[in-house]
């Protein structure tokens, strides 16, 4: 059980979103607006903050700044309307943890802070051996196995804790990154898996039938195919680069993706939320490798 601060204006939506936490064991606050939600942070912080983007006196963009002035160590995921794209981008840039369209906050609410949360309790194993490292590189090569993602992520979470590089929530933040990029290397580039088939599988899968995903693990070319991973990580920059034996893709479609165009292009939330927790993203010619670049 987690405490879940939620910002929201609307009683319809207060109603069903706390009716949703709560059955799912999560102890809820509620405040109308930004200033109300920061009244009740001064007294007792939460787990984490969800927020409805568009509230009066102070809205979730606004909020989220306060809270990472105030607050660093608490992530916000925000609830964004249609026509709020933008502001939302901007939110991701000042340091929300994540942003789920109003469309499926029914579906992936619970999941999402669930990802947060735990992204957040890496367990600093070997802290006192990492903090004493000033530079370190990792190369993996990887299977197209989804599960082997966490553990890499929480490796890199770890090293990066361990060195004292950046605030909790940052750290969270480029775990997402590092998720993200990984499986869309080994679903969207070597198994050749469109977001849309993907979800289709999802909707009518069943007990004891293999998945889509699982499918193509066993099928040449794509379950032949390998992620690789590169890490170099120092005191003053984080190099993160995932690169798939895929096709690649047409990266003139990413080149200029910016905060104000649409988040639910295909793999565009996932690319938004890279964009907006890495300092430099780019991609090869091919665009089958990913170079993310974090400046400390």
């Amino acid at each position: 059980m987690s405490r879940v601060l939620l910002a929201e204006d609307s009683p319809t939506q207060v109603i069903m979103l706390r009716a949703l936490l709560e059955e799912d064991s999560h102890e809820v606050q509620v405040a109308g607006d930004g200033l109300k939600a920061l009244e009740i942070m001064s007294e007792q912080l939460p787990d984490i903050v969800v927020t409805d983007m568009q509230m009066p006196n102070m809205n979730g963009l606004e909020l989220v700044q306060a809270i990472r002035a105030k607050h660093a160590s608490v992530p916000v995921i925000l609830i964004t309307g249609q026509g709020s794209e933008e502001l939302a981008a901007k939110a991701l840039l000042e340091g929300a943890a994540a942003y789920l369209p109003k469309s499926v906050v029914d579906e992936e609410l619970l999941g999402s802070i669930e990802h947060v949360l735990g992204l957040l309790e890496t367990q600093m194993s070997y802290k006192h051996l990492i903090e004493r490292l000033d530079y370190n590189q990792f190369q993996f090569t990887l299977e197209n196995n989804p599960e082997l993602v966490p553990s890499l992520v929480n490796l890199m979470q770890q090293m990066v804790g361990g060195m004292h590089i950046s605030d909790e929530v940052t750290r969270a933040r480029i775990g997402m990154s590092i998720e993200q990029a990984l499986l869309n290397a080994m679903i969207r580039g070597n198994l050749e898996i469109s977001q849309q088939a993907q979800h289709d599988d999802e909707e009518i899968q069943v007990d004891e039938v293999a998945t889509l995903v699982e499918k193509r693990r066993a099928e040449s070319p794509y379950g032949d195919r390998r992620v690789i991973f590169r890490a170099h990580l120092g005191k003053e920059q984080l190099v993160f680069i995932v690169k798939d034996e895929g096709n690649g893709f047409d990266t003139e479609e990413y080149t200029d993706t910016t905060v104000n165009e649409p988040l639910d292009i295909e793999g565009g939330r996932g690319l938004v939320l890279i964009r907006s927790f890495m300092d430099e993203v780019r991609f090869n010619e091919s665009g089958n490798e990913i170079v993310m670049v974090k400046n400390i």
